[in-house]
């Protein structure tokens, strides 16, 4: 409690560069709007998933919903930065890829869905033709965290953001977390809400839609978040966790809030290790973990960590392979039935897809 209120009264101070990096964000928009800058287009559909704001708002599950919808009628590719990652300029995923390549988001793309090509780059629009280069049988293009790369021009855009922590709450940084305008959320097609209370009644959904205020072109729907069944890091077995499990948390994801209120409703007891997002994992973080570890006195103990940060922790795969150490998928549930309409419009969208001219 301290601590949040300490470092929101210092973001405030922050206030006149946060007026600096605004000013230069809405002048950017602004010429791209004007068509001063120009953004570029390509012969197949692009979609885009994004968000206005640093931190987790879920833009990994929902290109893994995509393609996992989507691989069933087209033929789908992703493309993303490659944040935190050791190499530059484009690189596809093979089967010797690791996430030291192309950064633990696209490397956790290529694990689950390892017929689809996974590609990463920088310069997007350098990176597509590249990418259509090596696989020319690409017909939908999905575009990982891409809502602020406006050097293309996707035919769809898809927004997300916390309902924790809504863009309309929200300032520029580093007074807040926005790193693009509020008002550039018209430029999305359909808005996605996640991160909401399981429960969540329809007269607060009604509530945040008329404060979003979704343009007449725009959908808008809500998500919470849903996780699956634990695995082991390796070998993949399934793994049960129950109240009388004691568990130790390792994360270096940005906000992983929503992950410690699910472990205070499964389990009596866990720890924390918390490492900054996109943490690169060190042997020395990695004997840290095991020796915190191995102080934990229950005997039904287990090392708990989520998918994007097992595939940095996965380089100790001979040590991690004897111990009990598990990961969490998570995944997004739509809800008041928003699920099929989301992916009839985005399939829509493809079938309906006209080359510019």
């Amino acid at each position: 409690m301290f601590f949040d209120w300490f470092l929101k009264s210092f973001r405030i101070l922050l206030l006149p560069f946060a007026l600096l990096y605004g000013f230069i964000v809405v002048i950017r928009n602004w010429l791209y709007d004007k068509k001063i800058l120009r953004s570029a287009n390509f012969g197949l559909p692009l979609i885009c998933v994004g968000n206005l704001s640093v931190g987790g708002t879920g833009k990994s599950p929902m290109v893994e919903l995509l393609v996992r919808q989507l691989t069933r009628h087209f033929k789908v590719a992703t493309l993303s930065r490659g944040y935190k990652r050791k190499t530059r300029g484009y690189a596809l995923a093979t089967e010797n890829t690791t996430a030291i390549d192309i950064g633990d988001e696209p490397m956790q793309f290529h694990r689950k869905f390892p017929g689809v090509p996974v590609a990463v780059g920088e310069e997007r629009i350098v990176a597509i033709p590249q990418l259509l280069h090596d696989r020319p049988d690409t017909e939908v293009v999905i575009l990982d965290d891409a809502f602020q790369h406006r050097a293309i021009k996707p035919g769809l855009n898809i927004l997300l953001t916390d309902c924790g922590n809504l863009y309309t709450r929200d300032f520029f940084l580093p007074a807040g977390d926005l790193r693009d305008s509020r008002h550039a959320a018209g430029r999305a097609d359909i808005i996605v809400v996640t991160k909401c209370p399981a429960q969540m009644g329809t007269g607060e959904a009604e509530a945040i839609r008329r404060e979003i205020s979704p343009r007449e072109h725009q959908q808008l729907y809500f998500t919470t978040i849903a996780y699956g069944m634990p695995y082991h890091i390796t070998h993949m077995a399934p793994v049960i966790i129950d109240a009388d499990t004691e568990v130790l948390l390792v994360t270096g994801i940005a906000n992983p809030k929503p992950l410690k209120t699910y472990l205070e409703d499964q389990v009596h007891t866990y720890h924390l290790m918390q490492y900054g997002d996109h943490h690169i994992f060190t042997i020395d973080d990695f004997r840290d973990i095991k020796k915190r570890f191995e102080n934990l006195t229950n005997p039904k103990k287990i090392i708990l960590t989520t998918e994007k940060d097992a595939m940095r922790l996965e380089k100790f795969a001979s040590e991690i392979n004897g111990m009990p150490f598990s990961v969490l998928p998570i995944e997004h549930r739509f809800l008041f039935e928003g699920e099929h309409r989301f992916i009839e419009t985005v399939v829509t969208f493809i079938k309906n897809f006209k080359k510019p001219e």
